[in-house]
């Protein structure tokens, strides 16, 4: 089972517009203990140097980008169940996306859709994706298929 307290959220950039904080408070309530740590925004390369800064050794990469994985969201609730008691660092780029060197040491690539979104929004559906995940696992009324 999804369990929040074994994931976190490196996003680089701040989030500016007031709708998506709203909407990132309501996932953050509803997926207690799921932190999501803000990473100053640079140039990809020193980008990438904080990230892995700030990645913890027991955690497994998973970058948010294009070319990854794309995943229905029942599909992606049983990827995140059989990832078991590991623990996931989801980690979002900033404008220029992410530095190639990072995204080969990745555990994970997963894409959110083949759109293009901008960082504050591609967290704000990541998180709600969590959530949905965790619903699904539950069996809960919120993932209607």
């Amino acid at each position: 089972m999804l369990n929040p307290n074994r994931i976190r959220v490196l996003a680089v950039g701040k989030v500016r517009k007031h709708w998506i904080q709203d909407g990132l408070a309501v996932y953050l309530k509803r997926l207690p203990g799921l932190v999501v740590s803000e990473l100053k925004d640079s140039s990809p390369q020193r980008e990438a140097e904080a990230i892995q800064a700030e990645l913890r050794p027991e955690e497994r990469l998973v970058v948010l980008c294009e070319e990854g994985e794309r995943l229905g969201s029942v599909a992606l609730a049983e990827r995140l169940q059989g990832s078991g008691s590991e623990r996931l660092a989801f980690v979002i780029g900033g404008a220029d996306g992410l530095d190639p060197a990072l995204k080969a040491r990745a555990h994970w690539k997963l894409s959110l859709s083949p759109l293009t979104f901008p960082h504050e929004l591609a967290r704000l559906l990541l998180l709600e994706q969590l959530y949905r995940a965790l619903s699904i696992q539950q069996g809960g009324a919120y993932h209607r298929s």
